[in-house]
C-alpha cells in the first residue's frame, strides 16, 4: 500500500441530463456553482487538517466539470495545492464535454496545472449520439481535442459506448476510426447499462438494442481493433498507449486509498470506506459522510485486481498480506481453467477476453 493518496472531487453539474446517465448531477445556475465552490473549500480545509499524506493523483469528475468553468476549476486547484502536499508529477484529470470546451476553458485548465483530460464522445455516429441524448457532434469533439492539443495537452482520454441502439460492427468501426484519427492516448469503452430511473430505462421496451451475442461481438471487436493500433487493454473497459494508463483509476483497481469530496463521492482511507449521500443541500450544509465498512481485505483486493489484464499476481498478494493466496481461490481457478475464462500459471491468475465478458460471474465464483 502506497503512502500517497488520490483525490476525487465530484462536480454534480451538467448542461442537460443524458438519457442513460445515472451519475448524480443536475442543471445549475451560476449562484449554485459559486456556493458549491465555497463548500468544497470548507471540506478541503477540514480534511487536509487531519490527512497528512501526499496527493499524487487528482480527478475532477461529474457530472460535467467543464460546465463548472475554467476559473472555478483553477481556484479549486489553487486551494488544493495550498492545503495538501501535491507531488510534482501529480496526474490531474478533468472530465469535459465537447460542447462546453472553448479556448478560454483550455487556457485556464492549463494554467491550473491540469495535465489529463477525459471527454465523453460515446459515438461518432449521429443517430447513435441522438439516441443517447448527447448535445455535441463528433465535429465538436474533434475541435475540442484539437484545442487541447494546440495548448500542449497530450494525455487525452475519450469515452466510447458499446451496445447502443442499432449499433453494428460497421457503425462501431466508424466511431473507432474517428477516435484513432485523433491519435488518442486512452480509451474507455463501456457497455451501455439501462439504469433504473433514467429516460433510456423508461423507453427500454421500444429500443432496438443489440442482443447479448451481438454485444459480446462488439466488445471483442473493440478490443481487437484498439490492441492492433497499440492502444492496449489494461482493464476490462480501459485501453491505453504504453505509459498513458489512468494512474488515478489504477488506485481503485489496486485497492489503494483515496479521498472523495462532493455529494455521491466515495472514499477509502485508513482501511475504512465512507461516502457522501446524493444530497446536494446536505453537502452544502456540512453533512457528515456515511460509514461504508472496512476496505482493503483479501477478497476485495482479489476482486479489484482481477479487473486488470495484469490480473492477480501471487507475489503482489504475498507482499501485501504477508501470506500466500488462499488455496480455495487457486483450486477454484484450476476448475475454471477448462472453460477458458482465465489463465492460471506460476505468476498468478488473470481473466481472458472471454472471462472479461463474464467477469462478474467468474470473479464471484473464484471468491465464493
Amino acid at each position: 500500500m502506497t503512502d500517497k493518496i488520490g483525490l476525487y472531487l465530484h462536480i454534480p453539474f451538467c448542461k442537460s441530463k443524458c438519457g442513460y446517465c445515472d451519475f448524480y448531477s443536475f442543471v445549475p445556475d451560476e449562484s449554485t456553482m459559486d456556493r458549491y465552490l465555497v463548500s468544497l473549500f470548507k471540506r478541503i480545509d477540514e480534511y487536509s487538517a487531519v490527512i497528512k499524506r501526499a496527493v499524487d493523483t487528482i480527478y475532477i469528475g461529474g457530472g460535467t466539470p467543464s460546465v463548472f468553468g475554467g476559473e472555478r476549476i483553477k481556484r479549486l486547484m489553487e486551494k488544493i495545492r495550498s492545503c495538501f502536499s501535491v507531488t510534482p508529477d501529480c496526474e490531474i484529470t478533468v472530465e469535459c464535454n465537447p460542447s462546453s470546451v472553448d479556448a478560454e476553458l483550455v487556457k485556464l485548465l492549463k494554467e491550473a496545472g491540469v495535465n489529463r483530460v477525459s471527454m465523453g464522445v460515446q459515438s461518432a455516429v449521429t443517430s447513435e449520439r441522438k439516441s443517447l441524448g448527447r448535445l455535441s457532434s463528433s465535429e465538436q469533439a474533434k475541435k475540442a481535442v484539437e484545442h487541447f492539443k494546440e495548448n500542449g495537452f497530450e494525455n487525452i482520454s475519450l469515452d466510447l459506448m458499446l451496445g447502443l441502439e442499432n449499433q453494428t460492427t460497421d457503425t462501431l468501426d466508424e466511431s473507432l476510426d474517428f477516435i484513432l484519427s485523433l491519435d488518442t492516448k486512452h480509451v474507455s469503452a463501456y457497455l451501455l447499462k439501462l439504469e433504473e430511473g433514467t429516460p433510456l430505462f423508461e423507453r427500454r421496451n421500444r429500443l432496438k438494442l443489440p442482443d447479448e451475442d451481438e454485444v459480446c461481438a462488439l466488445y471483442l471487436h473493440t478490443v481487437k481493433r484498439l490492441n492492433e493500433n497499440r492502444i492496449f487493454q489494461y482493464e476490462i473497459s480501459n485501453f491505453a498507449r504504453p505509459g498513458f494508463e489512468s494512474r488515478h483509476n489504477l488506485k481503485y483497481w489496486n485497492d489503494e486509498e483515496y479521498l472523495g469530496l462532493g455529494p455521491s463521492a466515495h472514499s477509502f482511507l485508513d482501511g475504512k470506506r465512507f461516502f457522501f449521500e446524493r444530497d446536494f443541500d446536505g453537502f452544502l450544509h456540512g453533512s457528515k459522510p456515511t460509514d461504508d465498512g472496512f476496505g482493503g481485505g483479501e477478497d476485495e483486493y482479489c476482486m479489484l485486481r482481477l479487473r486488470l489484464t495484469d490480473g492477480l499476481r501471487f507475489e503482489n498478494f504475498k507482499m501485501r498480506f504477508g501470506k500466500d493466496l488462499p488455496d480455495r481461490i487457486v483450486k477454484k481457478a484450476e476448475e475454471l481453467k477448462k472453460y477458458e475464462v482465465l489463465i492460471l500459471d506460476k505468476s498468478g491468475i488473470r481473466l481472458t477476453e472471454k472471462g472479461f465478458l463474464l467477469s462478474n460471474s467468474v470473479i464471484s465464483e473464484l471468491l465464493s
